[in-house]
């Protein structure tokens, strides 16, 4: 399995500054936060996502997704919906990452069978842009689907090859989900996986790799068991904790502590 962190544990950090931290700590890859207050973000001029693109090849770095803040389960209006996801595919194609990270994010206001209903629609409505630019949509276990047996619902209506699933192994945690069954309700869609750790259950305040509460050690182990090689990306949540140490110090021994999983599952 390839190594990827997001740049949600460094918020605004210059991307010369990303990569130096991702090389310097062995990391194959990154995952870019796209947002207005991000160096990456929907705005980018042409020439700015060519920059984009040459920085990490200069460096030797994989840019492995966008995640962007898109809801396709949401109440409301498809087209700006449509709008939103257009533009992340589009600069995932222009800086050359190969995912675009989406939330499902359906509102209290409309039963799960209406939020499903609306994300696969709306999936499935984008599938063919994607396909039409090498990009694939993975809808994130998140809020109103938090659980890979909650993506299933969705992705199995969408059924197709350019829509799949990320999965966060806090979520479906939180959902009261084993490892072995969000593997197995995920794996014939999965893009790849968000690994993290917490304080508890009660407070998600992110913490070093293998300090928490999170089965990251069952989550390796069923990977590695059913021969499953993409990536492992930590998404450390700095941006809304204040108190959380700074990612830096962190990212030499979290590289360590998810090769030794990988070693000992092997």
């Amino acid at each position: 399995m390839k190594l990827a962190f997001s740049t949600l544990g460094v918020p605004g950090l210059p991307l010369s500054e990303v990569t130096a931290l991702a090389t310097a700590h062995g990391y194959h890859g990154v995952e870019l936060r796209a947002h207005p207050e991000e160096p990456v973000h929907t705005g980018l001029t042409a020439e700015q996502r060519a920059d984009v693109a040459a920085a990490f090849k200069a460096a030797g770095l994989d840019i492995l997704g966008v995640a962007g803040y898109a809801r396709v389960a949401a109440p409301g209006d498809d087209e700006p919906v449509f709008t939103e996801v257009r533009a992340l595919v589009d600069l995932a194609r222009d800086i050359g990452a190969p995912y675009v990270r989406v939330f499902p994010g359906g509102g209290d206001e409309q039963s799960a069978e209406e939020a499903d209903a609306t994300a696969a629609r709306r999936l499935g409505a984008a599938a063919e842009y994607a396909a039409d630019r090498g990009v694939r949509i993975l809808m994130e276990t998140h809020d109103s689907h938090r659980t890979g047996a909650d993506a299933m619902r969705v992705l199995g209506l969408v059924g197709h090859r350019q829509v799949g699933a990320l999965w966060d192994v806090m979520h479906t945690w939180l959902g009261g989900e084993q490892p072995v069954d969000s593997f197995a309700a995920l794996s014939p869609h999965l893009g790849y996986v968000q690994v993290k750790d917490i304080a508890s259950a009660e407070d998600t305040t992110p913490v070093a790799l293998g300090a928490g509460v999170l089965p990251l050690t069952d989550v390796v182990e069923v990977l590695s068991r059913n021969g499953w090689d993409g990536w492992l990306c930590w998404e450390y949540e700095a941006r809304w904790y204040d108190a959380a140490e700074p990612l830096p110090g962190l990212l030499g021994a979290g590289r360590e502590h998810l090769a030794r999983l990988l070693n000992e599952s092997a």
